[in-house]
């Protein structure tokens, strides 16, 4: 893997030396906290080398907002966590352009750094932060980004797979010891701001059956297990306990969840690697890589990923209460979320299930929601679709399970082929992915969808 990252370097060396040829550059990059951070390090990494820009967050790239930025005409245009699906129309339009992602590639081009094209997969081996990382590894001394880079990887999940991370992230996080640290605990989020009652209340992924959604229970579990208050009777947040505490509450919880049968799968995921970024102040989101990405997630979903990039920026007054105000209002979103699809049910095919959200779930969030619901009332042996309403068509989101993948599972390549018949525009990556599908089709797509993943399994 360290031949992969050579490579990926040298590629790196050269979109700099591109870089270094302008005085101001258009960016371009996604929403979720992937995007969010690939556009802080980059921006910093200008801003350090005297290289002005303009910042556009997007949805989602498509030939629209390519032609757009063709009109705008930019001497250079840098595209990060996205673009490499759209590598025709960025050429079509004559765009100079570096594309910074990791997402499965659709073509090649000179200025192109992408983890596919040298071996490595975008799905758990490096997220797009980690890319466009490497690249701002060539344009000076930033090693310190190494911190956003992780945030950003975590957001997108990559250590699903493994439970922690791997290869290509691994080496960001080993080269950077002092900037960020590994740690094995509980894997429950809140574990630098909330108490430890509220952790369980609010743990929705994995849903803790018993303790989920209710307060009294996860207080009277703790009261059993011994936990006791601080001195000021105020319940305690986990790092305020004491390593013998967490080790008896963590055991407790692991004793509790297979007795009210949940599956291993889940209760494997009750403890993890955790990583704590050794410059932020402890207690606060920034603190932990898995609540910083959530901030993150939660100003892009509303539209305001401006402002979490503040805050990955260094701003920790004004952006950063606004970004807590987003996340407090997203988490009760995703609880109403999964309320829904609880009150309203899965619909399983011969290879797929599916919820149909309307208007009830933000299409900003409604991918979010079906991977919570794929792990607390879904039927894990099958991937699970998600549609929500958006003005141009119908947001689909997928997600599967890495033992789905295991069979030959590849949810960027079947939405694509069927997108591709129905005038539609999908990708991602093999585990999760997304698609727009014009409006009038929904039923279509989902039959051919369930053709080409049962294509897929078949095959093993």
């Amino acid at each position: 893997m360290s031949e992969t990252m050579a490579m990926m370097a040298e590629r790196a060396r050269e979109c700099a030396e591109e870089i270094r040829k302008h005085d101001e550059i258009q960016l371009v990059s996604h929403i979720d906290a992937d995007g969010i951070t690939s556009a802080a390090i980059i921006a910093k990494t200008l801003e350090r080398a005297g290289i002005g820009y303009k910042m556009m967050f997007v949805k989602q790239l498509d030939e629209t907002i390519v032609e757009k930025l063709a009109d705008i005409n930019p001497k250079l245009t840098i595209f990060t966590d996205l673009g490499s699906g759209q590598l025709e129309h960025i050429t079509n339009y004559g765009l100079n352009a570096i594309v910074s992602d990791h997402h499965r590639p659709q073509g090649d081009t000179k200025f192109h750094l992408n983890p596919h094209l040298f071996g490595a997969n975008g799905s758990y081996e490096i997220s797009g932060s980690g890319t466009t990382f490497i690249l701002a590894t060539q344009l000076g001394d930033n090693r310190d980004l190494a911190d956003l880079a992780i945030v950003g990887c975590i957001g997108d999940m990559q250590y699903r797979k493994h439970g922690k991370l791997v290869s290509l992230n691994k080496m960001i996080l080993e080269a950077n010891p002092d900037i960020i640290s590994p740690k094995k605990d509980i894997s429950l989020f809140g574990k630098q701001t909330r108490p430890v009652y509220k952790m369980l209340q609010y743990s929705s992924d994995p849903f803790i059956p018993g303790l989920t959604g209710k307060e009294d229970a996860c207080i009277d579990f703790l009261s059993r297990v011994g936990l006791q208050f601080s001195n000021d009777e105020k319940w305690r947040r986990w790092i305020d306990l004491s390593e013998e505490e967490k080790v008896k509450v963590t055991s407790s919880l692991l004793q509790h969840s297979m007795q009210s049968g949940m599956s291993s799968y889940n209760i494997g995921r009750l403890v993890s690697e955790g990583y704590i970024l050794l410059a932020e102040k402890e207690g606060t989101e920034m603190r932990d890589a898995s609540e910083y990405s959530t901030l993150l997630n939660a100003t892009g979903r509303y539209m305001k990923a401006e402002i979490g990039m503040q805050v990955c920026m260094g701003d920790r007054g004004e952006a950063y209460r606004e970004a807590q105000d987003l996340l407090s209002n997203h988490r009760k979103n995703l609880v109403d979320g999964l309320n829904f699809v609880k009150d309203n049910g899965i619909i399983e095919l011969s290879h797929l299930q599916y919820f149909d959200a309307g208007n009830a779930i933000p299409e900003t969030i409604v991918g979010i929601v079906a991977g919570m619901s794929h792990s607390s009332a879904g039927n894990r042996k099958l991937p699970i679709l998600a549609f929500a309403d958006k003005e141009d068509g119908y947001k689909v989101s997928a997600r599967g399970t890495q033992e789905l993948v295991n069979r030959g599972l590849n949810l960027a390549d079947a939405l694509n082929i069927v997108c591709q018949e129905l005038g539609g525009a999908g990708g991602g990556h093999d585990i999760a992915a997304g698609a727009t599908v014009p409006f009038g089709k929904k039923e279509e797509f989902i039959q051919k969808l369930n053709s080409a993943i049962k294509a897929q399994l078949v095959k093993t």
